[in-house]
């Protein structure tokens, strides 16, 4: 080998080796960011034990989804603005202040506040974890890993809930929080070596009214979704003031981005076919997705009177379908170039997913079950993994921030809002189908596989039946949205995968 193929040689087995220590701090760093998200779910009830604030329980996650909803799409710019490496060294710092204070927490008001702050710093690290590959591999090789990252959610998604209940019976729900700190440091550490800083020409300028307004939005979809009709009536002066709070909110972020050197989250986005298309379809698979993970587990407690724990595990099937599909379809983008027709068959199974569910009776067998969450999340992965790199492939580099954080917004946001109306026609159909077969002291809110047990065997066939019965509306509707998604997807505008870095 002559010296100066060997030199080349040398600095391109170091340009993949730098790529691959890269790849592996980002995937670790979304891991420790989404695990946050679900290892708090097994604990929650020790905690409340201990601290008090049942009535608050909710907010211990809501705080987290709300502060990272916000954290996204502000981070995804300081992402372009500042570089992804300071961004998301500063989320780790956040994300572990966030676990310290929810650690040392002596009450649930501090807890909820902690969990804010967490999510603030893990809703940065995931858009930017995400955005960081677009930064180091071209767009034909962007599907495989980010079928990959797919694969770190669902994963944290099935072992979040069993390292945390490990951890409350091995030690205490303070170390959910504290066994941050280690993995916090490892990640800074490696991604200070792995990741490099840019050198910027210009000094930047903070759209500090449009970070402002856009997290009022959010707030407020995220806040009104989950109060409205619960804690606030629908007609209610707080909840109307609420919704005028978000209007107003809207309008001023429109006009404040127009104005803005550096726009939060430029208006102009809106005009690319696929940033429109994807997320259109992002926020409707998550209005799908969320309410499959609320409701399922509720109907085999109560319906089939399986354990929590079990109840639980039912949710890997869908894990397991979403990372196999978000994996592949991966592997096709880069190989073939081709992405537009995968998202438009995945969202029509999870309609078909969707209306076996509907099918789902106190009689139905496990498998069917266990089989129907397997297609939903066949159905889900190639929209996570395909989504997001057609993003990255469709704006301008210096947008790659916003563009990744987006697809993740409005997932988050047709979650919330999804779980909060499915749970009010829940509500209903519980109402309509269970309205005298409850004995006088109990209540339709309190309904558990507990009280079902104390009930007559008359009594608890009509209250199984009638609880299934109100969970179909719920299915018919997400089918009815995954096939909405399912036509919307046609109309993507499916762009060149180059092999070369992304266009500037």
């Amino acid at each position: 080998m002559r010296p100066a193929d060997e030199k080349t040689f040398v600095s391109n087995e170091e340009h993949k080796s730098r790529i691959g220590l890269v790849l592996v701090a980002v995937a670790a760093t979304l891991l420790f960011a989404s695990l946050g998200q679900t290892i708090v779910t097994t604990a929650m009830p020790t905690m409340v034990a201990e601290l008090g604030g049942v009535d608050h329980i909710t907010w211990i996650i809501t705080a987290f989804l709300l502060a990272s909803t916000i954290g996204a799409p502000i981070s995804g710019k300081l992402g372009d603005l500042f570089g992804r490496k300071i961004v998301i060294q500063g989320g780790i710092l956040v994300f572990v202040l966030g676990a310290a204070i929810c650690g040392f927490a002596q009450s649930m008001e501090m807890l909820i506040a902690g969990r804010a702050v967490q999510g603030l710093g893990g809703g940065g690290l995931i858009v930017v974890s995400m955005a960081v590959v677009a930064d180091v591999l071209p767009p034909r090789e962007r599907g495989k890993a980010q079928g990959l990252l797919g694969a770190v959610f669902g994963v944290s998604t099935v072992i979040g809930p069993l390292i945390g209940g490990f951890l409350v019976e091995a030690l205490s729900w303070h170390w959910i929080f504290f066994v941050n700190f280690p993995v916090g440091l490892l990640a800074f550490v490696v991604l200070g070596f792995a990741l490099e800083t840019p050198v910027r020409e210009s000094r930047a300028k903070l759209d500090f009214a449009g970070a402002g307004l856009l997290a009022t939005v959010l707030s407020v979809a995220v806040l009104g979704s989950n109060l409205g009709g619960t804690v606030l009536p629908w007609d209610s002066p707080a909840f109307l003031g609420l919704v005028a709070l978000g209007v107003a909110a809207g309008a001023g972020f429109v006009i404040a981005e127009r104005r803005a050197e550096e726009p939060i989250l430029p208006l102009g986005l809106f005009r690319n076919n696929t940033f429109l298309v994807v997320n259109a379809v992002g926020f409707m698979v998550g209005v799908a997705m969320f309410g499959t993970i609320t409701f399922i587990p509720l109907y085999l407690q109560v319906v089939q009177g399986v354990s929590p724990a079990v109840s639980g595990l039912f949710l890997t099937p869908m894990m397991a379908g979403l990372i196999a599909s978000s994996t592949a379809a991966g592997q096709i983008m880069g190989r073939t170039g081709r992405y537009k027709i995968m998202p438009t068959l995945s969202t029509g199974l999870l309609a078909a997913a969707m209306l076996s569910l509907s099918t789902l009776s106190e009689g139905s067998p496990l498998w069917l079950v266990a089989v129907s969450m397997v297609c939903v999340g066949l159905g889900l992965g190639p929209v996570f993994s395909i989504g997001v790199a057609a993003i990255q492939n469709a704006v301008p580099r210096h947008m790659l921030g916003v563009g990744t954080a987006s697809a993740n917004m409005f997932r988050l946001i047709g979650g919330s809002i999804g779980t909060a109306a499915f749970g009010a026609l829940f509500g209903s159909g519980l109402a309509t189908n269970l309205g005298g077969a409850l004995p006088d002291d109990a209540s339709l809110s309190s309904i558990s596989a507990a009280t079902l047990a104390a009930l007559p065997p008359e009594a608890q066939q009509e209250v199984t039946h009638g609880f299934s019965m109100a969970l179909h509306p719920i299915f018919w509707t997400a089918a009815g949205v995954a096939v909405i998604a399912c036509l919307v997807s046609l109309a993507l505008r499916e762009l060149p995968l180059e092999q070369g870095p992304a266009k500037a």
